[in-house]
Formats: structure tokens, sequence, C-alpha cells
């Protein structure tokens, strides 16, 4: 259906698979984490290893650590991006991963590695949009203030709104504020 989010769609498909109860199957996924709050990553996961549990293989590229920490191998490329990259650098069951002095991913997941939260935040001093009464598909009548000039992240379980409240919202008030058209934007009163 078109109103179901990415992540829904997806689940469901793999939902599928499992319901026809196949065997002897491979599964080849591009990461199927991508935009997922982290409940819905528990839930994929949990389909994944079900699927694998049938008899059948699934291979997946991801980065996602808890997807990592569930595999039961791992094929660690490297070392860098690009031209710099290209090699296996590890490979083996996670503590295979973890023991790997070549793989940058084990030494970040057994925190040798690590990167730090700053200690201070950017302030939020150069104003905001403003989106009131924005009501589109399952967003109920919400009032947002987004500040401008800092890093903002929107998160939520899937299908909670998220991809609607920027791209049938968000961008669509923009677009007309910047090109000040004066056309009316669905989805928003001001």
């Amino acid at each position: 259906s078109g109103s179901l989010s990415g992540g829904e769609a997806q689940r469901i498909r793999l939902a599928t698979q499992i319901g026809s109860a196949l065997s002897g199957v491979i599964y080849v996924l591009d990461e199927p984490s991508i935009g997922l709050h982290q409940r819905d990553n528990e839930k994929l996961i949990s389909t994944l290893v079900n699927l694998k549990n049938l008899g059948n293989t699934v291979i997946v590229v991801e980065h996602d650590e808890q997807t990592l920490r569930t595999a039961d191998y791992i094929i660690d490329m490297g070392p860098g991006a690009g031209i710099l990259g290209g090699e296996i650098v590890a490979k083996g069951a996670l503590i295979d991963i973890l023991n790997s002095k070549n793989s940058l991913t084990g030494q970040y997941l057994s925190g040798k590695f690590k990167i730090d939260v700053p200690s201070s935040r950017r302030k939020a001093d150069k104003g905001e949009i403003l989106l009131l009464g924005s009501n589109k598909n399952n967003l109920k009548n919400i009032d947002l203030s987004i500040p401008l000039g800092v890093f903002t992240v929107i998160t939520g379980v899937s299908g909670s709104g998220k991809s609607t409240l920027l791209n049938e919202v968000l961008y669509p008030a923009l677009d007309s504020r910047l090109k000040l058209n004066e056309k009316y934007c669905d989805g928003f009163k001001d």
C-alpha cells in the first residue's frame, strides 16, 4: 500500500516469506535496518532470525550494531572506503571480529575505539521553522518548532509520521514560503 512506510512494507514482505515456510532460499538484503526505529529494528532482526531458523540463508549488508551482534557470521570489509577498500579485513563470529586488530568495526564494537559525545552543544539561536496545525495522513494537528542552525533529528517508530512530516508537510511548506508562492500548501495551517 502507498500509505505504508518503507520499513513497514519491507517487514510485511519478510513476514510473508516466513508465512510461506519456504526453506533453502537465499535472502540478500541491502541495509534492511535503514530508517528503522530501534523497536522496529528488533522486529526486523527477529524476522531475519526466523527466516534463518526455517532453513534459509540470510545475507545482509548492514551497519547496525544490534544486527552485527546477532549475526552468526560477519564479513568485515575495508580497510577504508573507495580505492582504499575492497579487502576482507576480518571474518568469522562476533568474537573473531572483536579480537581482530585489523577490524575497525570490531574495535568500535569492543569499546576500544569510541566516538565521544560533545561536552557542549551548539546553541539554537538562529530562529526557528514553525509549523502549526500539521494534519496530513497520520499527523494529528501537531504544532512543531524546529530550531535553525543546529543538527535536528526526527525519530520515531515505523509509520509514526516522520516521512510524512518531512516530505509532505515541511518540504512543501518551505518550498512554498521560499518561492513566495501564495498557493495553499496542504498539511499545515501556517
